[in-house]
């Protein structure tokens, strides 16, 4: 039987703050060019811990709802809202971010996918249905991969990843602009960064199967990660690279509700 997935990346992500390979420095640092409106609507898909709605809150007066798919993750997004005693201005539901539509008539002033294109099948589709939910000059907030260089066959075959998964970083950003949107700032993930967020997977997995020598899922999550790691160490730490993209929709372009 196959390892839940939810269940590989709360063990592994156990120690992450924020759930991608971007320094939360950097996070904050984008965050500061946001400069969000009094009251104004803030939805983030895929929000992992919250952690990037709780910074937003913090630095704004705005309301935020957050989504996730992972029971594991938006349980720690609860907790990690509570604790920060913002519970009265992020709401948090437990859902497939693909299926969400605002509320008729109530567009948001930011809308952000940060690591999880896939619910919307790539970064076009995101970027696309991101800037049906905002209003006319709102702003759409993409975590995206890009080739640093052609990625060797070698690790792609040890992935199960194709060379289609991302683009480059230029491309990236060239998408959201034929999309019609204006490309306003990007943050880029260094070596450092990357090496965090890899390094700390590798020590939450071994010290979970340390402690829970009988759990029959452990043997797969060992393998998992270990072939991961390999990959990255051999290739993927040279090959791959990480961005955060703000991109702000045309003030003349009127919204509507996304039918997905």
């Amino acid at each position: 039987m196959e390892m839940d997935m939810w269940k590989y990346f709360g063990i592994t992500h156990a120690d992450h703050t924020v759930m991608n390979p971007m320094s939360l420095a950097k996070t904050e640092e984008l965050i500061t060019c946001l400069r969000l409106p009094d009251r104004g609507r803030v939805l983030d898909v895929a929000c992992g811990k919250a952690e990037f709605l709780c910074l937003v809150a913090l630095r704004y007066d705005v309301l935020g709802t957050g989504l996730d798919l992972s029971p594991i993750t938006i349980q720690e997004a609860r907790e990690n809202v509570v604790a920060r005693g913002l519970e009265k201005r992020i709401e948090l539901l437990h859902m497939d971010g693909g299926k969400y539509e605002p509320d008729r008539g109530a567009l948001l002033e930011l809308a952000s996918c940060i690591g999880a294109s896939w619910i919307y099948a790539g970064h076009k589709g995101t970027l696309e249905a991101l800037s049906r939910m905002v209003q006319p000059g709102g702003l759409v907030l993409v975590g995206e991969p890009f080739w640093k260089t052609e990625p060797d066959p070698d690790y792609l075959k040890l992935t199960g990843q194709s060379a289609n998964l991302c683009g480059t970083h230029g491309s990236n950003v060239q998408t959201g602009v034929d999309l019609g949107l204006s490309f306003l700032y990007s943050v880029v993930s260094n070596e450092d960064d990357w090496d965090r967020y890899e390094g700390l997977q590798w020590q939450a997995a071994e010290r979970y199967a340390t402690a829970h020598p009988d759990d029959a899922d452990v043997e797969q999550l060992l393998q998992t990660l270990h072939r991961n790691r390999d990959a990255y160490l051999r290739w993927g730490r040279d090959c791959l690279g990480w961005a955060m993209y703000l991109f702000r929709k045309a003030s003349g372009e009127a919204g509507v509700s996304p039918t997905i």
